[in-house]
């Protein structure tokens, strides 16, 4: 656990990593809790009009149970697809799974068939974990699922699905450096590459969660985020983390996320902590006489915040936004610190301690400071990614020597602090989604008025980059805005509604390379001149 000293470089240089040999997440989060304060809250589910509160002897008995069933189907090294919304259930399928040595992979319950259908194949997934809703979008690609065995559905009466099975379970003894998760991340080039994580993430990820948070735990923490757990910001960012210090998690993901329902859920469930997304702050400040709260600490990342938004948080809020960064491949390695410097508003933070995150140049050398660089991450590291899956050559392509590069260029700021500069490839980062524009050009090209399809970001106020698509039709089809919003439905039918274009414009050409593929910093260039 970090411990705060005097200031940043006192706190960074007494830090040294705590990684066992032998480390199961399941058994940390869950077993080893239990066993310290099992009547103490782990998770306030408040997603329905009857709000539950499950325990840590709670949550492991269920856990037990649910591993007792998954493992009928899987064993160590098996992938298990986990598609539920910030509940109880998904927490204990997680659990279960570290348990039984399988490997997780989160998904997002608002993904349509054809980003399911990727992941679950190209994972080679053969549980399923959801509830009636996901079941029903399964079985319209079932048949394109060779490896999936079985598909569990968990009704609304939990204590029916498990019913039978012993609460007490013995969990594999995994080691540190096993694989634990499998997220799925988007690229600018091919379909979303999986990124493979170890049980050592959760130890790797706790700094700069602590960090972010001014020194979490403290007495009286409770922490929320809109985020959805199938996300490594909400799932390795608040609910893993909080669930090791013991500290209890509030459920709840709103079908539409608004200010007036985010300040009632902190404000009646007595939230102290909050992981907020730059975009739900930018919607929460348009409220009118917010009511007052008592949150302790608030943390952002995805996007660089401002002087307005850090001056609103420190007035409304109650506290100083500490913006964070990283990514799923290695995450929270960056991240400010109310408790240690006051925030200086664009830039991101410090480098986490026991990470040594660089700005490097292109021989792999620390840049000076003001000079522009990639921002890159010593190999190894506890949080870093084992791998991509079924892809050594993309994971190749993210090393430099034994640096990780992020994609992202920054530079250092004469106290040591980096900022943020753009990233140096065509992901679109839009509401705290980091978006590649690959996996949208190929569904559009899916329908059959779509001859070629070009995708960038556009700025936007609110959510930082809105999507937008160039589409080159085939010879006939007229480009009408019926037929722009056919395509934006077809989008977010197949992929998911973050990943919906906001606007189709329908061109003559696109701009290619000589090898055929599209320029998308012409397309930029062209919606930068109107």
């Amino acid at each position: 656990m970090l411990s705060q000293k005097s200031d940043y470089a006192r706190t960074r240089d007494a830090f040294r990593w705590d990684i066992p040999r032998h480390y199961n997440i399941g058994v940390d989060c869950c077993d080893r809790v239990a066993d310290l304060h099992p009547d103490a809250a782990a998770i306030i589910d408040a997603s329905g009009d009857n709000p539950r509160t499950v325990t840590f002897a709670r949550l492991r008995s269920l856990s037990n149970q649910m591993a007792r069933l998954l493992s009928r189907y899987a064993s160590a090294g098996s992938r298990i697809g986990v598609l539920l919304p910030q509940s109880v259930e998904t927490a204990m399928t997680h659990l279960a799974a570290f348990k039984l040595g399988a490997i997780s992979i989160p998904l997002f319950t608002l993904f349509g068939p054809d980003a399911l259908r990727h992941r679950l194949r190209d994972s080679g997934a053969c549980v399923l974990v959801t509830d009636a809703a996901g079941a029903a979008k399964i079985d319209t690609i079932r048949a394109d699922l060779p490896d999936l065995v079985c598909v569990i559905v968990i009704g609304a009466d939990l204590d029916a699905t498990l019913a039978g099975l012993p609460d007490v379970f013995t969990p594999a003894r995994t080691a540190a450096d096993d694989p634990a998760l499998l997220i799925y991340t988007s690229g600018t080039t091919g379909a979303p590459k999986g990124a493979l994580h170890a049980h050592r993430v959760l130890l790797g990820h706790l700094p700069g969660v602590e960090m972010s948070h001014d020194f979490l735990p403290q007495p009286g923490d409770r922490i929320w985020t809109p985020a959805d757990w199938a996300w490594i910001g909400g799932l390795l960012d608040v609910l893993l983390p909080a669930l090791h210090h013991g500290i209890p998690v509030v459920a709840c993901r709103f079908a539409k996320f608004t200010a007036e329902a985010a300040f009632a859920l902190m404000r009646d469930h007595g939230v102290r902590n909050a992981f907020l997304p730059p975009t739900a702050l930018k919607i929460m400040r348009l409220m009118p006489d917010p009511p007052q709260l008592n949150l302790r600490s608030v943390a952002s990342g995805g996007e660089t915040l401002g002087t307005e938004l850090i001056d609103w948080g420190q007035r409304v809020l109650g506290c100083t936004i500490n913006e964070f960064y990283g990514q799923t491949e290695c995450n929270m390695i960056v991240s400010s610190c109310a408790a240690l410097a006051p925030a200086v508003p664009g830039v991101m933070g410090f480098a986490v301690p026991g990470h040594d995150v660089q700005v490097i140049d292109p021989d792999g050398q620390p840049c000076p400071v003001g000079a522009e660089g990639d921002i890159a991450c010593r190999s190894p590291d506890p949080v870093m990614f084992l791998r991509y899956w079924n892809n050594p050559a993309a994971t190749e392509a993210k090393m430099r020597g034994n640096w990780l590069l992020t994609g992202d260029r920054g530079t250092w700021c004469p106290d040591g602090r980096i900022r943020f500069k753009g990233r140096d490839d065509d992901i679109i980062s839009s509401g705290g989604y980091r978006i590649g524009p690959a996996e949208i050009e190929d569904c559009l090209l899916t329908h059959p008025a779509v001859q070629m399809a070009g995708v960038v970001g556009a700025p936007d106020p609110i959510r930082g980059e809105v999507i937008v698509a160039f589409v080159q039709l085939v010879s006939g089809a007229v480009g009408e805005d019926a037929l722009a919003d056919t395509l934006i439905a077809h989008v977010r039918n197949r992929l998911a509604a973050h990943e919906a274009p906001r606007r189709i414009i329908f061109a003559g050409c696109l701009p290619l390379t000589t090898t055929g593929k599209i320029i998308r910093a012409d397309l930029r260039a062209r919606l930068a001149q109107g």
